[in-house]
């Protein structure tokens, strides 16, 4: 038998994550995954009716309650009847565990507190599936004979929401794999799921079902709809290894086709550290330096070139290979989160990102008209608030001599210190402040995505510290297919004009 007894580092352990695979889930596993719709469904009611009926039973303890105690005690049953809801979704994992774990994430712009904090522990919590259940999912999927040439851990390497990742090595030669196993019947029960988990919400009572969630939980289908693709993901995986093959900064796993299958996607094994690792944040500013512009110049060429974005920058989709020559490498991971954006959409989007650059409020104002989430012709004011934002937002890539950014984040060499800026918390603080206003719409989903790949980009510079001059990575980039983006916003603005 070949031997896994090696310990991981611990980024091992959330590669190929899907919002969060973790190391220790094996620890915690379930038999089997309730896959039948009716099962699904009356597990969903059950937990609704009853966090609905307990809630309304406690509210109404509450009325005799002191006017000072009752918030708090409200706030305490509320809580409680969350973890118990998380505590149920927990158990059916696929999709409903996915919406979950989305719900978290962005879920405080509409969700109470004390929901979006249990919801938490879905991204913390995941059981894994135990292996006599797996094993035999592997061979529906493989065949006995395909399964036979490899040597599977049945530890599995960490277990998420829609499927878990176990290592494996392939008998004849040695070659040291990893199986990303999807959960049976996961991509079948989507669409039932998503039924049944609007009716627990209502039922809950924890949830306001708000014309935005609606439109959220649409996104979300959309979303679960690609992760649960692997052969999408296959080609995805590929198109960027292909990509970036001539970049040495860069690994992306290699695809086997041979042990992969609508519901495993078969990746060679990669090694590598977390970002936050001890030994990376040991590195010398010059490494670290050189690990931060290779992200920046990632992002600007998945919006700039490719048209094709990462929209989970989660950093378990990345691993750091620390070489003792200095020839740091980064291990690119999961694609199932990868989007294509027309130009429709990205084309104002590098338009409002050229207004930053060169501090050009119409510009800006121009660009965000074109993706709809202007309203009318707002005051002068209102423009020079947003377009206030948009600086501040690339203030980290602007050319420190024309637009310098504070004195407290910039060196002597006009390099700008992540290690001592706030700059993401900043402008989520402002953007937020400005969303407020009611000349603004809400913005495009695709255009949401492209501000989280932003800072995520940033939040990655800021956890190694990286000291660099952002304006010699985003300046290449900033011409390129100008022309054309600022001839689509005019036709944009112009058939806009002729619909009102």
């Amino acid at each position: 038998m070949a031997d896994f007894s090696n310990p991981l580092p611990v980024a091992d352990a959330i590669a190929l994550a899907d919002l969060g695979v973790r190391e220790n889930m094996a620890r915690k596993t379930v038999k089997r995954v309730k896959t039948g719709s009716l099962e699904r469904r009356f597990s969903l009611a059950r937990a609704g009716f009853l966090a609905g009926a307990r809630y309304a039973t406690a509210s109404a303890g509450t009325l005799f309650s002191a006017p000072d105690k009752r918030e708090e005690r409200r706030k305490a049953i509320l809580s409680q009847r969350a973890e118990e809801l998380v505590a149920e979704l927990g158990e059916l994992k696929g999709s409903v565990v996915k919406i979950g774990q989305m719900m978290a994430l962005f879920g405080e712009h509409f969700l109470p507190e004390e929901v979006t904090t249990a919801l938490h522990s879905l991204e913390n919590d995941t059981a894994a599936l135990e292996w006599p259940a797996m094993e035999r999912h592997l061979k529906q999927q493989l065949g006995t004979v395909k399964l036979a040439e490899l040597e599977v851990d049945p530890e599995p390497l960490g277990a998420a929401s829609l499927g878990q990742v176990h290592r494996a090595r392939r008998k004849k030669d040695g070659r040291e794999l990893v199986l990303k196993v999807q959960y049976p019947g996961v991509a079948d029960a989507i669409d039932s799921d998503m039924r049944a988990l609007v009716r627990l919400l209502k039922l809950s009572r924890l949830v306001p079902i708000t014309d935005q969630f609606n439109q959220w939980l649409g996104e979300v289908r959309a979303m679960l709809g690609r992760e649960v693709d692997y052969d999408l993901e296959a080609h995805t995986t590929r198109h960027f290894r292909e990509a970036l093959r001539e970049d040495p900064r860069f690994i992306v796993p290699e695809v086997f086709s041979e042990y992969s299958s609508h519901n495993i996607l078969c990746l060679s094994y990669e090694e590598g550290l977390h970002i936050s690792d001890p030994k990376v944040v040991a590195l010398s500013q010059e490494r670290r330096n050189f690990l931060g512009r290779a992200i920046m110049e990632l992002c600007c060429r998945e919006v700039f070139e490719w048209n094709k974005m990462q929209t989970d920058p989660n950093f378990g989709n990345y691993l750091l290979q620390i070489d003792e020559d200095g020839h740091d490498r980064i291990v690119l991971l999961d694609f199932g989160a990868i989007r294509d954006f027309d130009d429709e959409v990205l084309g104002p989007g590098r338009e409002m990102i050229r207004g930053a650059w060169y501090h050009d409020t119409e510009r800006l104002v121009r660009a965000m008209k074109a993706l709809h989430f202007l309203s009318g012709d707002p005051p002068r004011r209102v423009q020079e608030d947003f377009a206030g934002l948009c600086f501040e937002a690339i203030e980290a890539l602007q050319d420190p001599d024309r637009f310098p950014p504070p004195a407290s984040v910039i060196n002597e060499k006009g390099e700008y210190l992540w290690g001592e800026s706030n700059l993401p918390s900043r402008v989520l603080n402002r953007a937020s402040r400005n969303a407020l206003s009611v000349h603004f719409d809400v913005p495009p989903k695709e255009f949401i995505f492209l501000l989280r790949k932003l800072l995520g980009a940033y939040t990655f510079l800021h956890v190694i510290k990286a000291q660099v001059r952002g304006d010699t990575i985003l300046g290449p980039f900033i011409h390129m297919h100008e022309d054309d983006d600022k001839a689509r916003v005019d036709q944009q603005l112009s058939e806009s004009a002729k619909k009102s």
